[in-house]
Formats: C-alpha cells, structure tokens, sequence
C-alpha cells in the first residue's frame, strides 16, 4: 500500500512544492485549499499525470471551519485508503503585515486578528485533531521490541515562520500566530506519544514562491528571476530561499524517527545575522 499525505494550502507556493514532493515520491496525496482556481490548475494542469493516474485528489476547504474541516478529512481518508500516514499544515494567512499599512493602534485590525488566530492557529489544530483517529497506529500502547527496525511511522509538520523569532513592525497578528503554532507543535509531541505520532515544525524565512502557481506556470516565472541584490546581503547562504529548501527539510523530518517536538528553521541564516 502507497504511503499517504494530506497537504493543507497545498494549491501554490511552498505547500504546492511539497506536495508534489510527495507525489514524486509515490505518495498518494490530498490537497486542501481555499482558492478554487489554484487548487484546479493545481490538480488538473500542473500535477495532471498523477490526478489522472488516481493517486491525487484535492478540495475545497475553509481553515476556519472546524466542522468542514473534520468532513473534509473523512473524505480525504477515504480516497487515500483509509490511513493517513502524514499530515503537513501549511495552509495560513501569508501576509505578514496588517492590510493598508494599519498599526496594532487602529481597532480595524481586531477582525484581522481574529482571522490570522482562527486560519494560522485553530486551522492546524483542528486539521490535526481531525486526521488523528486515521494516523495512530494498530498496537501503539505495545512498547516497540528493543531491537525493532521500524520505520518512522505517522508524522505531523507545522509550517511555521521565522517570524515566531524575530519580527518587523505591525506583524503581530502574523508573529504570535506563528510564535503559537511552537506551542501548539511542543504540546502535540508529548500528548501524541501514546498514538506513536511524531510533530514537528519547519520555519521558512524569505522564499521566493512566484513560481510556484498558475500565473507563474503561464508566465514561464522561475526562482532565479525573483532574486535581487538585496536577497544576496540578507543571507550568509548568499540567496533567497527556494520552495524546494522547505519540502526537504519536510521530507527530512517525515523519515527523522528519532526526531519530535523540533523546529527547523530554513531562512539562509537571515535570522542570525546582525
């Protein structure tokens, strides 16, 4: 039986990478994502051998509705088999800023608030609270033989930000959702021990993700061309981040079985840097 992958905002950027990740490595992969008409390039144009060959399936779901979300899961499981061997939030709020150059001092940004906690927060939680019952493994209150060679076993990554570290001006909505998602990520490691599910969490910094959609596809868009002068001085790894550097540090921890309750942060060490 292929291994399984749900990819929450999986129909662009950084989640579109990773889950063709997966589907390249044999995967069979479900990709949520509020955004009809990326999600159906997506699935039907950019990713169409594998929709066609029946080992992909996408849908419509709404990160702040926690009763569509559980729906949304059942059905997902049931195409992939009824086992879900990996879940990756990814999907969120990107922008990092209030909208039209607000400050935490315009009471506007309440409802801004709100959606970032409800999409950045309660949509991760509530994505993993539904997939679990079709994670946790048969026997998982039988200690594992000591001189078992198993494999990593079910895993779920948060897709955090460097931004839970480190912030620019009026990012607060955006920053402690992120900076949330750590606790959320650390608490969910020790309570999903008994069920044998590892969590774990990537933090991307600056990425560069025009690439990575349907005007990109159209348009012919590469990573190199989004690169500037300004990319080069802000990292020691002298570049900007590629969709790519995160679906491997994905595909590390979901192989990692001796790694949970970590975060990783890949930003080219913009965050080190004075």
């Amino acid at each position: 039986m292929s291994k399984t992958a749900i990819i929450s905002g999986g129909a662009r950027g950084i989640g579109r990478c990773i889950a063709r990740r997966f589907l390249e490595r044999g995967y069979k992969v479900v990709i949520f994502d509020i955004d009809e008409d990326e999600l159906e390039h997506t699935t039907k144009v950019h990713l169409k051998k594998y929709h066609d060959d029946g080992v992909l399936q996408s849908a419509i779901c709404n990160l702040r509705d926690p009763e569509e979300i559980h729906r949304k899961v059942d059905e997902a499981a049931k195409f992939l088999g009824g086992k879900i061997h990996v879940l990756v939030n990814n999907g969120g709020i990107a922008s990092p800023k209030w909208k039209d150059d607000k400050t935490m001092e315009n009471r506007d940004t309440m409802a801004e608030w709100q959606a970032y906690v409800e999409t950045n927060l309660t949509g991760p939680f509530a994505m993993s609270q539904a997939c679990i019952p079709h994670m946790k493994q048969d026997g998982a209150d039988t200690p594992v033989e000591k001189d078992s060679d198993s494999d990593a076993g079910p895993c779920i990554i948060h897709i955090g930000s460097f931004r839970a570290l480190q912030s620019d001006p009026n990012q607060e909505g955006y920053a402690s959702t992120k900076a949330g998602q750590l606790g959320l990520m650390h608490s969910m490691a020790i309570s999903l021990q008994p069920q044998r599910i590892r969590v774990n969490l990537v933090a991307p910094g600056r990425i560069k993700v025009a690439h990575e959609c349907k005007e990109g596809d159209e348009k012919g868009v590469t990573w190199h061309s989004q690169i500037e002068a300004k990319d080069i001085e802000d990292h020691p790894t002298n570049r900007a981040g590629r969709p790519k550097d995160i679906a491997d540090a994905v595909e590390y921890l979901v192989n990692a079985g001796f790694v949970t309750g970590q975060d990783i942060t890949v930003d080219g060490g913009a965050s080190k840097k004075k």
